[in-house]
């Protein structure tokens, strides 16, 4: 047996995304940033069975992906996305029996843990309506951005479902706290942005004629800092929902010890050496 190991062989499921094609979204890459754009402006871009898998598939292939290191997603016109398609979703739902709905409910919650397991921080842009499975999708990113004008309803108790939505009971605690999350998952109320700010949802609230480009901008910043340690980052900020303190410690410890061993770290102190900015490459 050969003591050596052919680098091919690890890279095998590596791939570039940019000559991706999706079907049921708009989808670029530019610049190291994957654009998702959910396009349906006449409904407010609900989702689909057809686009809620091919999400689901996107976010597994983005684990892999070599030209991606930040992704946006938003929705085209003055909305992000109205949720699940009442016509094309839920009047199915309603006719289908338990093996099947069971079915659905697990591929829309893989979605969210693929958007949680890829290493590129999603930045999430806010416009108008952004409920149900829309305000799932922007609490699953990792930074979100609104307007004033944007409006986050997890709505599900109006349509009588729980609150316990792919995710939502464990994750909308963390980012706004037990109480607020209550509130919101048993009144379906929506949000108005500057009020989404004051709970912690949003990051930041922008004019809505500057937010494409603030979120453009957001990620660039992301793409030009270290990406191989902004992955661990993201993994850590995942992981650590279950561990305790000293679990947490020592993997944070063995973490930052991986990322000492990179080129970037590297670059970083040559550059502080000489005064002058570290120019990263992810690796």
């Amino acid at each position: 047996m050969s003591d050596t190991i052919d680098p091919g062989l690890l890279a095998g499921n590596r791939r570039t995304l940019a000559d991706h094609v999706a079907h049921h979204f708009l989808w670029r890459v530019d610049a190291g940033v994957g654009f998702v754009t959910l396009n349906r402006p006449e409904r407010k871009n609900p989702l689909t069975f057809e686009s809620y898998a091919e999400l689901r598939d996107l976010f597994l292939a983005l684990r892999h992906a070599t030209d991606v290191h930040a992704v946006v997603i938003s929705g085209a016109g003055d909305n992000f996305c109205s949720g699940g398609d009442v016509h094309e979703i839920i009047g199915p739902l309603v006719r289908l029996k338990a093996p099947e709905l069971l079915m659905f409910t697990r591929m829309t919650g893989e979605l969210v843990k693929n958007m949680r397991h890829c290493p590129q921080p999603v930045i999430a842009a806010i416009d108008g309506v952004c409920a149900g499975a829309g305000a799932i999708i922007a609490m699953a990113s990792d930074l979100r951005l609104g307007t004033s004008r944007s409006k986050t309803a997890f709505l599900f108790n109006r349509v009588g479902l729980a609150g316990c939505d792919m995710g939502a009971c464990a994750m909308l605690p963390r980012i706004v706290g037990q109480g607020r999350a209550s509130e919101w998952l048993y009144t379906g109320r929506a949000l108005p942005g500057d009020e989404a700010l004051q709970w912690g949802f949003f990051n930041r609230v922008v004019a809505p004629e500057a937010l494409e480009a603030e979120a453009r901008r957001w990620a660039a910043d992301l793409v030009a800092g270290p990406t191989f340690a902004n992955g661990i980052t993201k993994a850590m900020l995942h992981q650590e929902w279950n561990m305790g303190i000293d679990q947490a410690i020592e993997a944070e410890a063995q973490a930052q010890a991986l990322c000492m061993l990179t080129e970037d770290f590297r670059r970083a102190y040559e550059a502080f050496v000489v005064k002058q900015r570290p120019v990263f490459q992810g690796n």
